[in-house]
């Protein structure tokens, strides 16, 4: 197995080890400058109505709006990425505009009551993001599954409100110089404050609603904003 690198990325930080594609070189990078979203673009949606669907994302101080422990509110102020949203399909999925291979990625995050989101690797597979607080059986839509595919070995999930850490590392899939993919995408492993939920998962393909719903040797983070509130 490659030593991955760092790279760190929070909603509040995020940061990502990552290998070159030559593997004769590695470095951490920080996608997320913690003050605006000019390194990062929104993927376009549509209203039932047919008009384009507007981000809710900004840049503040997050914590569980006064008036509804289902959303978030933002103070002014450098911090986090904020989807400021109470319900589905009010917002839009953020993807970073860098691209990266295999890498180690550590993101902090915090949900309101009850919210749903994702985090997509390499923008195509997806780990997911859910207030799964206190709940005993985990199923392959709870926090720390890979969506649809396989549950979290535990709950590690904290209270809505309370800033959480997701580790994962994970091998990009290889192609030939014909573009033929020669290897899936390995997920080494995903930790949830501090504990193991996912270890040496082999994908044959990407999950759904990814930024393109094609493999590539790299790709950007994406977080899903289309679904409920997140930092």
């Amino acid at each position: 197995m490659k030593k991955l690198t760092g790279l760190t990325l929070a909603l509040a930080t995020l940061t990502f080890t990552y290998v070159a594609a030559d593997h004769h070189g590695s470095g951490a990078a920080h996608p997320f400058n913690g003050k605006n979203l000019l390194d990062w673009s929104f993927k376009e949606k549509k209203a039932k109505n047919g008009k384009l669907i507007k981000p809710k994302w900004v840049v503040g101080k997050p914590n569980l709006a006064k008036d509804n422990e289902g959303a978030l509110a933002a103070d002014a102020g450098e911090g986090a990425m904020v989807n400021l949203v109470s319900g589905h399909g009010q917002s839009l999925d953020i993807y970073s505009n860098a691209k990266f291979g295999s890498a180690r990625i550590e993101v902090e995050l915090l949900v309101a009551k009850g919210a749903n989101s994702g985090v997509y690797l390499m923008g195509e597979y997806e780990v997911q993001v859910l207030d799964s607080y206190g709940k005993e059986k985990m199923g392959n839509g709870d926090m720390g599954a890979v969506y649809g595919a396989t549950p979290p070995k535990v709950n590690a999930c904290k209270k809505p409100g309370e800033w959480q850490k997701y580790v994962f590392e994970y091998e990009a899939p290889k192609f030939d110089a014909d573009g033929k993919k020669t290897s899936n995408f390995k997920l080494l492993k995903v930790e949830l404050n501090g504990e193991i939920l996912q270890e040496n998962l082999e994908l044959k393909g990407p999950t759904p609603s990814g930024v393109t719903g094609k493999e590539a040797a790299k790709g950007p983070i994406m977080f899903q904003g289309d679904h409920g509130p997140v930092a």
